[in-house]
């Protein structure tokens, strides 16, 4: 009994050949970098408020009596990034919402997680402000219908 060693690696290389042509595919058609940004944003100030991080035996907690505030802004710039890229639709009022979230981080949740929400959030939102669908692809006519079309409306006579 003989098998081919090669036949598995090339059908799985034609699976992730495949996966990719549709992961491209898929991030064409929405706004996906303004729901990483956004979700990046979401992290750090996540994070920052319920960190303990030891420094040569000096503890430091940068914990803040508005910790219930900073678990929020996180939460919903975690579920506004997941709104950028499953409903494209709604990417102006999700833009608008994480620019909002991410300027009221600065004051409520360690300067917005020491600035990399801050960053990451106006980026996210400005980019899914700027966003647009792409445009839908128009049927082109057969090459040989455009020049008989051509020439017949030149042949018309309706010039000035």
């Amino acid at each position: 009994m003989t098998t081919n060693p090669f036949g598995r690696r090339r059908e799985l290389l034609t699976m992730a050949l495949d996966f990719r042509r549709g992961l491209r595919t898929w991030r064409g058609e929405r706004p996906f970098w303004a729901g990483l940004f956004t979700c990046t944003a979401g992290l750090p100030i996540l994070y920052w408020p319920y960190a303990n991080i030891d420094l040569g035996g000096v503890p430091l907690a940068l914990s803040t009596t508005s910790g219930v505030g900073s678990l929020a802004i996180g939460i919903l710039l975690l579920a506004l990034g997941a709104t950028l890229w499953y409903r494209p639709h709604f990417r102006v009022f999700a833009g608008c919402a994480t620019l909002l979230l991410s300027l009221i981080s600065f004051p409520v949740a360690n300067f917005g997680g020491l600035f990399l929400g801050v960053v990451s959030g106006l980026l996210g939102g400005s980019l899914a402000c700027a966003w647009m669908p792409p445009a839908a692809q128009e049927q082109s006519t057969p090459a040989n219908d455009r020049t008989t079309t051509a020439a017949t409306a030149g042949e018309g006579g309706g010039g000035t």
